[in-house]
């Protein structure tokens, strides 16, 4: 025991927070007074069991003392009533119903932490720090005498002064309404929800601990939404739906030129678009067993043109030059001004946009991968219809978007398809037979392997998709098929059956048509398809790289579905990025929603994105004198003037060759 009688040292870890204390003193209390990182919502009633806490046991010379479970009273009849509800773990004790016997070290788990650090499954793993801007506090409400003229509007706010320390609430008048009931049917006992500390958003009768968030990247293929607990920070439940306005055109331009078409278009779609996240609300609250009331913040992410049809903005604006934004500010609304029916009370957070071509997905991307707080030269590229991509660190940021066009996502390419059961996703050539292998979406078993057959019998070998087509354009360049240009080698007819006349050029042929199935090839013009959105990319962030006078990057971020299914070797052989240490290459998922999850969960992200937004340069390639002759050179594979050293470490790369282009001519030497 320590020298003060009657006092005993108490360290809280991890925070290493320290202090003594009378002996008898509850270890909640305790914590409080050193301002210790530690959950309540019933306010030490020992309903909630958020304040749970682990004695560490042991001989601890750091500090002086030995801790053992012994120092703190026996557990308590509160502390069994919980267990009985809700399961205790081995060791935990609930810190509101524990007292202070003797000198001790605590831990305090993340998950009994207000503010902690996680990695959540569910959605695309990533450490957030959990700060939500709505929290619940339980409290017991004096009753109404004939003696106390007060409201129970007063008596309830009085009730949050007295046990949160909660002063000066505001309040929604529409609570008024059912105030009341609430109180009486709760028995003068109530979980209110507060936003940010400053206004009663929420009441539910008795204890209450379920509250929610909906995090929602809204793309113009796909919407994807995720339902957090704002108390854990989990994602309980996932759902996506095709994004309903494909049905006015498939990509973003298309839609901009329905409205143009047909005025009043974008109602249409604002309609549509809102539709869709009810149902998806719908499914989500179904799925956890929650109700919609439980759901009081969401936040978005979304390309400038879906975030202005989200808005019921008019998009035309953003269809041809300088693209000037409604607004490229963060919007705060209510959801129910959204038309999206949750909590009355609930909130929809809007991302802010960058520019007209780089939208509050790109600043959802940038919170989630955070380059503004490293040193390294960051690369983030989001590959799509338009490739947005940001470069650099805490020092600066610059950003362009590159009009990649839909190559990589199947579309103009012969045999090219979105990625779905039954289209080839990984190709491997054989440089001496030039026979390929594949592997198609929905099997795990290569062409070449026995089963193959059966295995794929019943979905067919349909086409190529966006990953599968980086691949064979990548592994005909290192086999030879193409040359550096890009140009089939015709002559290699001669030695393989895959190289076959189309016209006045040849085509590679990865699987032959039969009479139940349709031949799979790559054509020409596939590869010039590819080569044109390859060197727009590159071009756009060779722009990048001169803007911050460096000549390499450090390190290389793939955003998005497409970027979380391309083998980044092979999108460097086509020079689709610039020459990195491989393993300094890697997928960041679809780091926009998680950026929706970052400012859902987290209150202070907001303001650091906002400000990080206004602070990132935006390049306009179409101006740029230099992007025409960067494209040009980033034609060629991977490029005409770049060299890639990391790259060559792990590749051999093909040295220039010239080749027979043209089949007529082929023809008229064989005959």
């Amino acid at each position: 025991m320590t020298d003060h009688a009657k006092e005993a040292l108490v360290v809280f870890t991890p925070s290493g927070k320290r202090g003594r204390f009378p002996v008898g003193t509850p270890l909640l209390q305790a914590a409080r007074y050193l301002n210790v990182d530690i959950d309540s919502v019933c306010g030490g009633r020992g309903i909630c069991g958020r304040c749970q806490i682990l004695v560490s046991e042991g001989e601890f010379a750091k500090f002086g003392i030995t801790s053992t479970a012994d120092s703190l009273e026996p557990i308590t009849a509160p502390e069994l009533k919980y267990a009985k509800r809700q399961q205790l773990k081995p060791g935990r004790r609930l810190s509101c119903h524990t007292k202070i016997l003797n000198d001790i070290v605590v831990d305090v788990p993340a998950e009994s932490q207000v503010h902690h650090q996680m990695v959540r499954k569910g959605a695309e793993q990533h450490d957030i720090t959990l700060n939500p801007l709505v929290h619940l506090y339980y409290v017991e409400v004096q009753e109404p005498d004939m003696h106390d003229p007060s409201g129970d509007l007063r008596r309830l706010l009085n009730a949050l002064e007295h046990d949160w320390q909660l002063i000066n609430l505001d309040y929604d008048v529409a609570l008024l309404a059912q105030l009341q009931q609430v109180l009486r049917t709760g028995k003068w006992c109530v979980t209110v929800a507060v936003r940010q500390n400053k206004q009663v958003v929420a009441l539910w009768p008795g204890f209450h601990d379920k509250l929610y968030g909906i995090a929602v990247d809204v793309g113009s293929t796909t919407i994807a939404a995720h339902l957090c607990d704002l108390i854990s920070g989990e994602v309980k439940a996932s759902a996506g739906v095709m994004n309903p306005q494909i049905r006015f055109g498939e990509d973003l331009m298309s839609r901009v030129s329905y409205v143009m078409m047909n005025p009043g278009g974008e109602k249409e779609m604002t309609s549509a678009v809102r539709s869709s996240l009810n149902e998806l609300a719908q499914d989500l609250a179904a799925q956890e067993g929650c109700a919609l009331t439980d759901i009081l913040e969401m936040t978005f992410v979304a390309n400038p043109v879906m975030h202005h049809l989200l808005m019921g903005i008019n998009p035309v604006e953003l269809g041809g030059a300088p693209f000037a934004l409604a607004t490229d500010m963060a919007i705060n609304t209510l959801a129910a001004d959204m038309d999206i029916h949750l909590n009355p009370q609930a909130r929809a957070y809007l991302l802010p946009c960058i520019a007209g071509h780089v939208g509050a997905d790109t600043a959802g991307m940038v919170l989630a991968e955070e380059p503004f707080n490293h040193d390294e030269m960051t690369l983030l590229v989001d590959v799509g219809t338009n490739a947005e991509v940001v470069l650099g660190n805490r020092h600066r940021l610059v950003a362009c978007s590159s009009p990649t066009g839909p190559a990589f996502e199947g579309a103009q390419i012969s045999a090219g398809q979105r990625a779905a059961a039954g289209a080839i996703e990984r190709i491997r050539i054989d440089p001496e037979t030039l026979e390929p292998r594949f592997r198609v979406i929905g099997c795990d078993i290569w062409s070449d392997e026995e089963g193959f057959e059966e295995a794929t019998a019943d979905k067919g070998i349909t086409g190529i998709c966006g990953s599968g087509i980086i691949e064979v354009v990548a592994e005909m360049y290192l086999c030879g098929v193409i040359n550096q240009d890009g140009v089939v080698d015709g002559s290699l007819a001669d030695k393989s059956s895959r190289i076959v006349a189309d016209g006045r050029t040849f085509a590679y042929e990865i699987q032959a048509a039969t009479e139940h199935r349709s031949a799979i090839k790559i054509m020409q013009n596939d590869v010039r398809a590819i080569q044109l959105a390859k060197a727009a990319l590159y071009a756009g962030i060779k722009l990048l790289m001169t803007y911050q006078g460096v000549e390499k990057v450090d390190r290389i971020r793939f955003a998005g579905a497409f970027g979380s299914h391309i083998d980044v070797k092979y999108a460097m052989v086509l020079g689709l990025i610039p020459d990195c240490k491989l393993e300094q290459v890697s997928s960041a998922g679809n780091a926009a929603g998680t950026g929706a999850r970052v400012a859902l969960l987290d209150e202070q992200s907001r303001d650091t994105i906002e400000t990080v937004v206004r602070q990132i340069e935006k390049i306009e390639t179409a101006v740029e004198a230099a992007f025409q002759d960067l494209f040009v050179d980033a034609m060629a594979f991977p490029n005409k003037v770049d060299a890639f050293p990391e790259l060559s470490k792990v590749v051999d790369l093909p040295a220039a060759k010239v080749v027979m282009k043209d089949a007529a001519v082929g023809r008229r030497r064989r005959r």
